[in-house]
């Protein structure tokens, strides 16, 4: 059987989730109703955060595909599955056009030397531009630096959610056959009878954790048939050399994967019995064989602490709460978040790298989920030393939103040290395109929605570092701050809600030095949010007055991250995310400023 290697690349949110289940479906590869964001969490945010394997059958042709995540965050991801395919399919909305994501994972591929094959997805919007976007895509190629027979592509106009793809606009067309054909006829087959009769050489993209059978590899078979039970030699890009034993192995049909004895070259799969495999390693059945090229894993760019917590509710509501287990956690993590790292230091306190507020975020929501409870400090950005120079990490953000909100959104930038680079005007709509330092993005989303009334759509990504960009005022608003413990009341929170914005409802239990909302000119208030009403027996129209409190501003895992300030800790358990002072008592607070 031939087999074709793809991955479906795009921004977040542009339709490539949906359109594997389509083919998955199609092929009858998967039931309806059965998605590859098989992960509650991306489930719920309508976002790819793992990339995940699949493989339908078409025509005698086993298709591999790779979904890969979106956002930028998890970037390091599509990076290291580009390698080990043979072509990519470049999803982009007909309404919003390439964007930020779109172009990262692009120029990855064309300096792979892949020949894309693009999908015009969501033609079905009522603001879809088909002709508009196909042009923009054509500018990005050239752009980009792609060769000549990099720049003819094909195109594929597709409806993901309906199933329906079309090699031109007027087709009729029921299903996604065009689609299918235009895999078959563009990428090229994976194996050859050359490749199948050498020693075999593999190349680990992906890792993956099973409680019996340890780390397991996700690779690339490029050339040979690997047997299970095979003796192997794994060569580090260095030339470092050790054994191994391939004791068991599966391919994917459809979304399941499915137990194999022997894998040809061309095939992807998943390997057991290598406990020590890392990303880019080569795997060998002969000691003499040239490794394979390196694959680059990009740096962190910002940086996190985990602590134990210690507040006056800490082990109230988390099932694990020692140093050890959070660090044994972290361990286990590590084995197959590769973007991620983490500094063991002495003590209990564990500084936990990144690629962005989400990647991190994500951790943190799986943690609380699985029963951790712990709290971490504000997010910091990583500096580089380079020849005596300050670098930091920078990003470029595209802005698409109505054009009235426009100057807010420049003047909020340009405080944060982000220069304009272009804007383009469609109808009443404008696109901004900035670049930045990534300190300056830190906290700005939540201001970003409220400057944009919900309208605007903000997307970024990091782009290199670039010498520091001097000081940056992030934090407009001060904290206020509980002075005692209790039960918070409706009628105390009433009056200080004309401070600012109130994070917390009634009824909600609250310690002495917990931050309990933030005050609007910029201040820190020490509040009591406990005190109740007086009561008198003599009747007056101002007592009496109804009392209307605003919804509270709910903390989130990211709403935190973002709104905290130096001095604090977030505090996350299994059911609360609460916000708190690193000092909880105003005298010790006063001492440590001096």
């Amino acid at each position: 059987m031939e087999i074709r290697n793809i991955a479906i690349i795009a921004h977040v949110d542009h339709g490539k989730t949906t359109l594997t289940d389509a083919l998955l479906r199609q092929t009858g590869a998967a039931e309806e109703g059965v998605s590859m964001d098989s992960n509650a969490l991306e489930r719920e945010r309508g976002i790819t955060i793992y990339s995940k394997n699949a493989s339908v059958t078409y025509k005698d042709t086993k298709i591999n595909i790779v979904d890969t995540p979106g956002h930028a965050d998890f970037g390091s991801e599509v990076e290291r599955v580009l390698r080990s395919i043979d072509s990519v399919l470049l999803v982009v909305d007909a309404q919003e056009g390439p964007m930020p994501q779109t172009r990262f994972v692009l120029k990855k591929s064309l300096e792979l030397g892949l020949k894309p094959i693009v999908v015009i997805n969501k033609i079905d919007k009522p603001a879809a531009d088909p002709a508009r976007t196909e042009e923009q895509v054509l500018e990005l190629f050239l752009e980009l630096g792609a060769s000549d027979d990099q720049a003819n592509f094909p195109i594929v106009y597709a409806i993901g959610r309906q199933g329906i793809a079309k090699l031109k606009l007027t087709d009729e067309s029921t299903d996604l056959t065009p689609l299918l054909e235009t895999i078959l006829t563009h990428v090229p087959p994976a194996s050859t009878l050359e490749a199948a009769g050498k020693a075999v050489r593999l190349q680990p993209f992906n890792l993956g954790y099973d409680n019996f059978l340890g780390r397991l590899a996700i690779a690339r078979i490029y050339e040979g048939t690997l047997k299970t039970g095979d003796a192997v030699f794994v060569k580090k890009p260095n030339g470092e050399m050790r054994n191994g034993k391939i004791t068991k192995m599966y391919t994917f049909k459809g979304l399941q994967k499915t137990e194999a004895t022997e894998i040809v070259a061309g095939d992807i799969a998943l390997i057991a019995g290598l406990s020590d495999i890392f990303i880019g390693e080569t795997v060998t059945t002969d000691k003499d064989a040239e490794p394979l090229p390196a694959i680059a894993i990009d740096e962190p760019t910002i940086t996190v602490n985990f602590l134990v917590n210690n507040s006056p509710f800490a082990g109230r509501e988390g099932k694990f709460v020692t140093s050890r287990q959070i660090r044994d956690r972290l361990e286990r993590e590590l084995e197959i978040n590769v973007g991620l790292k983490v500094e063991f230091a002495a003590g209990e306190i564990f500084k936990v790298s990144g690629r962005g507020e989400l990647h991190i975020a994500i951790l943190l929501e799986n943690m609380r989920r699985e029963g951790y409870e712990l709290q971490v400090s504000q997010p910091q950005v990583i500096f580089h030393e380079e020849s005596g120079e300050k670098n930091e990490p920078y990003e470029e953000v595209i802005v698409d939103t109505p054009q009235v909100y426009q100057g807010a959104i420049i003047e909020r930038l340009g405080v944060r040290k982000f220069v304009m680079k272009d804007l383009k005007v469609h109808e009443n709509q404008v696109r901004l395109i900035f670049e930045g330092p990534t300190r300056g993005l830190l906290g700005y989303r939540s201001q970003f929605v409220l400057d944009t009334k919900g309208e605007g759509i903000l997307s970024s990504r990091v782009i290199g570092f670039k010498p520091y960009a001097g000081e940056i005022k992030r934090r407009q608003v001060g904290s206020m701050i509980s002075m005692i413990s209790g039960k918070a009341l409706g009628f105390a929170l009433w009056n200080l809600q004309e401070r600012g914005v109130i994070y917390i409802g009634p009824g909600v239990e609250v310690y002495e030095g917990m931050v309990i909302g933030n005050t609007s000119k910029g201040e820190e208030m020490t509040v009591n949010p406990t005190k109740g009403k007086q009561l008198t027996n003599m009747r007056s129209k101002s007592s009496d007055e109804a009392i209307n409190l605003v919804p509270p501003f709910e903390l989130t895992i990211e709403r935190g991250l973002e709104v905290m300030a130096e001095d604090e800790f977030l505090e996350i358990t299994p059911t609360s995310v609460r916000l708190r002072k690193q000092f909880l008592n105003e005298t010790e607070r006063i001492k440590s400023r001096r």
